[in-house]
């Protein structure tokens, strides 16, 4: 009787499990039966921005799915992460992760999301160096001059970033720690508004991706001092490094796509399957590469091992210039 009641047990529990996993089955056969939208966590015209655009009408002509972006700037890039976070599991929301709101932010802000737990990280795009670019007529003719300017008058200069806890942002402040300069940091919801301000006058400098402040400078309304990697970019081989100037500086952002680690498993493959052969395409990543993105094309766990790595890594620095979750 006992071994009969256990086999019931047994039955019902796997009829519970069959039924529960039968919506998901469905939903899963039926995606995509309606638009899927991209969160990016800062303002429209920003390098993240430019790059998801990209993306959703490339994503859209492979898939025959409709991509819609969404800007949900603030906080660094949290306000969105944590949008996305609490999206329902259903494979309709994409993210574009990053490390100002992934590996960064949540080391600096309290945020309701763990960017390991909630998030199913689906494939990295590649690596984004910041420039400081100040506009053409700023007195601060090179990178030298700029840091001289810091120097000679205290807390007058300012740069600007796509919040506290971007990569722009965190390498600002690394710079005035190891170059012993002052310089005010001026928060954006992204680098578009801030990069838009500086041309016009109302800011000294921003610390911005090449992919927005590209025109800027082709156009001759901005100047790039020098950029935050480890070497010089193709695109712009006579601006200095960082490092160059003040050892120990620079910092590269970054950008992939993720959804809710709660999503079916059958659509995170689908999602992670199309994403894969899209970005793979050459005329893809040709245009990642005109975008000013370094490559570095990684997939599912590996592109979680790496955010993992990130987090680890960036965490002395952010203790180093003092920043704590509040």
């Amino acid at each position: 009787m006992k071994q009969r009641r256990r086999s019931l047990v047994g039955a019902g529990l796997l009829g519970a499990a069959a039924l529960a996993a039968a919506p998901l089955r469905s939903l899963a056969q039926a995606w995509p039966a309606r638009p899927i939208r991209i969160i990016v966590p800062f303002a429209p015209g920003g390098s993240t921005d430019i790059l998801a655009r990209f993306l959703a009408q490339r994503l859209q002509e492979a898939t025959r799915a409709n991509f819609v972006v969404e800007n949900r700037p603030g906080a660094g890039g949290t306000v969105g992460a944590d949008a996305a976070a609490k999206a329902a599991p259903d494979g309709y929301t994409l993210f574009m992760s990053n490390n100002a709101s992934i590996s960064l932010g949540p080391q600096i802000n309290k945020v309701a999301y763990h960017p390991m737990d909630d998030f199913a990280h689906l494939v990295l795009l590649g690596m984004l160096p910041n420039l400081l670019i100040v506009r053409t007529d700023h007195p601060a003719r090179t990178f030298q001059d700029f840091i001289a300017m810091a120097r000679a008058k205290p807390g007058v200069l300012n740069y600007s970033s796509a919040g506290v806890g971007s990569a722009g942002f965190l390498s600002g402040e690394l710079l005035k720690q190891r170059a012993r300069i002052d310089m005010v940091h001026i928060p954006y919801k992204g680098t578009g508004p801030a990069t838009a301000d500086m041309v016009a006058g109302q800011l000294d400098a921003v610390l911005d991706g090449p992919v927005a402040a590209g025109p800027y400078i082709r156009g001759g309304r901005a100047r790039a001092l020098a950029v935050a990697s480890a070497e010089r970019l193709k695109a712009y081989p006579d601006v200095p490094t960082m490092d160059e100037v003040v050892p120990g500086t620079g910092g590269e952002a970054w950008f992939g796509i993720s959804t809710q680690s709660k999503v079916p498993r059958e659509i995170l493959e689908r999602l992670q399957n199309e994403l894969a052969n899209a970005i793979r395409l050459p005329d893809v990543q040709a245009k990642l590469a005109e975008l000013g993105l370094t490559p570095r094309y990684m997939v599912g766990a590996e592109y979680t091992r790496f955010i993992a790595s990130e987090i680890v890594r960036w965490e002395p620095v952010i203790r180093s210039v003092g920043l704590k979750p509040s």
